[in-house]
């Protein structure tokens, strides 16, 4: 009995490992390339298949999803002699499996290889400014230049994105030093241009200042010849009229007496402003003969005397 179990069990596991080689199940993610004595024979998709055991074998599973690919951060000197730091992740998925068993050893790190190279390549042909500003151009070039590479191993980079782009600690500090002199430069211009702006504004309102007070000084020149002109007009206007009125009035019987009597009233009235104003004394011609003649004695007088001492 205990024989017949044995050899029940020995069947069992017989059975068992025929039917784990005889049965394959592929996943739905995997490609199964199946080798028979060695040799290769096809590419089995996702779903039920059966193998001849002993026979055939599975040489390599694949995955067929995208694969993303951590590469290491790696130093690079750019076009301007300055070492950077540079970190990224590669995107990949196999699109010919035959290839990726047979083309090439490990895909996955020869292509992590050829990025890495391909970076110093290309990061080499670039300034340091330029690989901040230019990331995605970088990355283009990158992903064509990996996807020409890899194509007899039958892979596909799909995209290539750099994570970080780290300069030196010694770079850091002159494009900080840089950065501080920049932002120097660009306050400085600023406050001129204020200044400017300022010098020239204070320039404007002083010229349009002297402007307005120009114009209101012409203008009031222009008012005051005009005021002038009209008082002229007006006086002229007025002396002719007052004119023609004495020459009518002369015209009139006694008009001439009139203006005699008009001529010493006038005359009298200038004789007493003269002597309200004048310091020295204002006498009538008459008079003024009169004490001529008296000083003409004295001086005769003065004379005479002075003839008689020297004869004595």
């Amino acid at each position: 009995m205990e024989q017949l179990t044995g050899f029940f069990t020995i069947l069992i596991l017989i059975v068992a490992f025929v039917a784990y080689h005889l049965i394959l199940i592929v996943p739905m993610r995997e490609l199964c390339v199946i080798e028979r004595l060695g040799k290769f024979r096809s590419i089995l998709e996702p779903g039920l298949h059966f193998l001849i055991p002993f026979v055939d074998r599975v040489a390599y599973r694949h995955e067929t999803r995208e694969l993303c690919i951590n590469i290491p951060h790696q130093s690079c000197i750019s076009r301007d002699n300055i070492q950077i730091d540079v970190d990224a992740l590669l995107y990949i998925k196999v699109m010919d499996a035959y290839k990726a068993s047979y083309g090439i050893e490990d895909y996955l790190i020869a292509a992590i290889n050829l990025a890495q190279t391909t970076v110093r390549s290309e990061v080499g042909k670039l300034r340091l400014s330029q690989t901040f500003s230019e990331r995605d151009a970088l990355n283009e070039t990158i992903v064509r230049e990996i996807d020409n590479a890899s194509e007899p191993w039958g892979i596909k980079v799909m995209r290539y994105e750099v994570m970080n782009i780290t300069p030196s600690s010694n770079v850091i500090d002159v494009l900080e030093k840089q950065m501080e002199a920049e932002r120097q430069k660009r306050a400085e211009i600023t406050l001129a241009n204020a200044e400017r702006d300022s010098t020239i504004n204070l320039s404007e309102g002083e010229r349009q200042e002297a402007i307005n007070l120009s114009e209101g000084e012409r203008q009031k020149r222009i008012n005051e010849a005009n005021g002038r002109a009209r008082e002229i007009s007006i006086l002229a206007t007025a002396t002719a009229d007052g004119m023609t009125a004495i020459a009518s009035a002369l015209k009139q019987p006694g008009g001439h007496q009139a203006m005699n009597v008009r001529l010493v009233e006038s005359y009298i009235d200038q004789v007493d402003s003269l002597y309200a104003r004048s310091d020295v004394s204002i006498v009538p011609s008459e008079l003024a003969n009169i004490e001529g003649m008296f000083e003409g004695f004295d001086r005769v007088a003065t004379t005479i005397s002075r003839s008689s001492r020297k004869e004595g």
